[in-house]
């Protein structure tokens, strides 16, 4: 049998760290921070209202795939999309 070399296993906050020093992901991600933080917030409130994808989706009158979307980050939301999920968590968004 041969020897097989085994992989070490990293946690994502070491790859990160690793991969922020090279200078291309480093933009990369500061360019999309503000988009995370936006989605983590949402995340966030919707969970301790502890309301579902669905519930929410229900709630704005969307599809509960397109939450999902626009949680995982892969759709570039429309401000009136993002201002309808807002408004379905009973929040406001201030933009300073």
């Amino acid at each position: 049998m041969k020897n097989r070399k085994i992989n070490k296993l990293h946690s994502f906050d070491e790859l990160h760290n690793d991969y922020m020093k090279d200078p291309e992901y480093k933009k990369a991600y500061e360019d999309l921070e503000p988009e995370f933080a936006l989605i983590t917030a949402i995340i966030k409130a919707r969970a301790k209202q502890g309301l579902t994808q669905r519930e929410l989706a229900l709630r704005i009158g969307i599809p509960q795939s397109s939450l999902a979307r626009f949680e995982s980050g892969k759709v570039n939301p429309t401000l009136p999309f993002i201002k309808k999920v807002v408004t379905g968590l009973g929040l406001r968004m201030v933009i300073v």
